[in-house]
C-alpha cells in the first residue's frame, strides 16, 4: 500500500534519457512521401497535406493565403455549405492554413470515417472552383478585420518589426493592406491553386489510431493525382533590411498602451549557434521564470508580459523581444532589455538558474513526445525543415551540457544592443 507519508521522489527531467519515437515513412503511387505515427489510446486521426504553396511563390500580395482559405468555400460538385455540413455531419475538422513557404490541410476525424472523409478533400484539391460570391464575402471581411486591427498598437508592431529585419518585398516582411484585397481576381486564385494545389508538390502526414488500411485508402485517393511532377521555380529573395534602427510611431494619439519590439537577424537551424541560442534565449526571456519577466514584469511592474524568441522561419530567421507597456514607460523597458542583454555578455549564469532552464527545457521536450499528435509535429519540423532525428538528440545534448562560459560567449556575439531594430508604436 502507498505511504502517503512519505513524499515521492524528485528527478531532475536532466537526467532523463529521451529518446524519440520512429514514424514510418512510405511514398504514394506518385511518389507522395507519407510520414506516419501510428500511436495512442483514442480512435482519433490527423491527417495533414503540405503544400510548397506559401507565399514565398506568389507574384501578387494575398494570393497564397487567399487561396489555400477559400479551398472549403466550394468545389465543381458541392457548394461551402455542402463541404462544411459534410464534415460536421461525421464529427470531423477540416483547417487550413498558409504560412510563408508552406500552406497546409489538416484533418481531425474519428479513424473510422476516414472513409467518407477523404475522397472530399481530394475534391477539394482538384476541383475547387473559388465562387466570385464566396471571394466577396471573403474580400469584405478581411477589410473589415484589417481595419480593426490597424487599431491595435501590437498589431502595427508586429507588421513594422519584420519589414525592417528582412525588407518590406521579402516574404517574411511584407504585409496587406485593403488595396491588396480589392486586386485580388478569381482568375489568380484559380491559377495559384492549379499550379501549387492540383498539379504542386505536397507531403501528408498522419498520426493517431491508424486504421489497417490508410495507406492503401490514402492510395486510393491521393496516389493518382498529379502531384510531385512539376518543378517548382527556385525563387530567391534578397534581405534589404531598413538602414535607421530606432523607430517610433503614434497609432493612436490617446493611447496609454505601447506596443515594443526589439529585433535582430539570425540564422535557421542549420546554423552551429542555433541549438545552443535557445537554451541562451530561455534565460534571458523564453520563459515566465526569465530574466526579462523577473526584471520588467515582476520587479518593475512595467509590462503583464515579456518574451523573447526566435521567429520559426525555414529559411533566415530574427531574435526578437516582445512586449507591451504602459506609453510612460516605453524608454525605461527598453533600457532595461538592454541592461539584461549586458548583464548575460558580462557575467556568466550561475549554476542554480542554468539547471532550472535545463529542467524546464527537457520538461517541455517531454511534453512535446506525449502523444502522437506532438510526435508527428516534431517529425513534420524535421522534414520541412531537412533536419533528421539527429537534430533531437544533439538539441538535448546541447540543453545538458552546454556551459556558462559558453553562453557567455554567445551572449557577446549575438546581444549587442547595436545589431537590435527598436520600435514603438503608441
Amino acid at each position: 500500500m502507498l505511504n502517503r507519508k512519505i513524499p515521492p521522489t524528485i528527478t531532475d527531467s536532466v537526467s532523463f534519457n529521451l529518446h524519440l519515437r520512429q514514424c514510418e515513412q512510405y511514398n504514394l503511387d506518385n511518389s507522395i512521401p507519407v510520414y506516419s505515427m501510428n500511436a495512442g489510446t483514442q480512435d482519433v486521426l490527423l491527417i495533414e497535406w503540405v503544400f510548397e504553396a506559401g507565399n514565398w511563390f506568389e507574384q501578387k500580395n494575398m494570393v497564397a493565403a487567399t487561396t489555400n482559405f477559400m479551398l472549403k468555400n466550394g468545389t465543381a460538385h458541392k457548394t461551402a455549405f455542402q463541404i462544411n455540413d459534410h464534415f460536421e455531419f461525421y464529427g470531423a475538422y477540416l483547417n487550413r492554413t498558409c504560412y510563408n513557404e508552406t500552406a497546409t490541410i489538416t484533418l481531425h476525424c474519428l479513424s473510422k470515417h476516414i472513409a467518407e472523409l477523404l475522397p472530399i478533400v481530394t475534391e477539394i484539391i482538384t476541383h475547387s472552383i473559388f465562387p466570385d460570391e464566396e471571394l466577396v464575402i471573403y474580400k469584405q471581411n478581411q477589410k473589415q478585420r484589417l481595419e480593426v486591427n490597424l487599431k491595435k498598437c501590437d498589431f502595427i508592431a508586429n507588421r513594422l518589426i519584420d519589414e525592417y529585419i528582412y525588407g518590406f518585398h521579402h516574404p517574411y516582411g511584407k504585409y496587406t493592406s485593403t488595396l491588396d484585397y480589392d486586386n485580388l481576381n478569381r482568375e489568380d486564385l484559380q491559377a495559384y491553386f492549379h499550379k501549387f494545389y492540383t498539379e504542386g508538390r505536397c507531403t501528408i502526414f498522419t498520426a493517431g489510431k491508424l486504421p489497417l488500411d490508410l495507406a492503401t485508402q490514402l492510395n486510393k485517393s491521393f496516389g493518382t493525382l498529379p502531384l510531385q511532377q512539376r518543378v517548382l521555380p527556385n525563387i530567391q529573395y534578397n534581405h534589404v533590411p531598413a538602414e535607421q534602427k530606432k523607430y517610433q510611431l503614434i497609432n493612436d494619439a490617446e493611447g496609454v498602451q505601447s506596443a515594443i519590439r526589439i529585433a535582430r537577424p539570425f540564422p535557421n537551424r542549420h546554423h552551429p549557434d542555433y541549438q545552443k541560442m535557445q537554451l541562451l534565449n530561455n534565460v534571458f526571456g523564453g520563459f515566465f521564470g526569465s530574466r526579462l519577466m523577473s526584471n520588467i514584469r515582476e520587479d518593475k511592474g512595467y509590462t503583464y508580459g515579456i518574451h523573447s524568441y526566435i521567429q520559426n522561419h525555414i529559411g533566415n530567421s530574427a531574435l526578437l523581444i516582445s512586449t507591451e507597456a504602459g506609453r510612460s514607460v516605453c524608454e525605461a523597458t527598453i533600457a532595461e532589455v538592454y541592461k539584461e542583454m549586458r548583464i548575460l555578455c558580462e557575467e556568466p549564469i550561475d549554476e542554480e538558474e542554468l539547471s532550472l532552464v535545463r529542467n524546464y527545457m527537457i520538461g517541455s521536450v517531454l511534453g512535446e513526445l506525449d502523444g502522437p499528435f506532438q510526435l508527428i509535429a516534431r517529425w513534420k519540423n524535421y522534414m520541412l525543415n531537412k533536419l533528421d532525428e539527429n537534430y533531437f538528440y544533439s538539441s538535448v545534448e546541447v540543453i545538458k551540457k552546454t556551459g556558462a562560459e559558453e553562453l557567455q560567449e554567445l551572449a557577446k556575439k549575438y546581444l549587442n544592443p547595436d545589431d537590435f531594430y527598436e520600435l514603438i508604436v503608441i
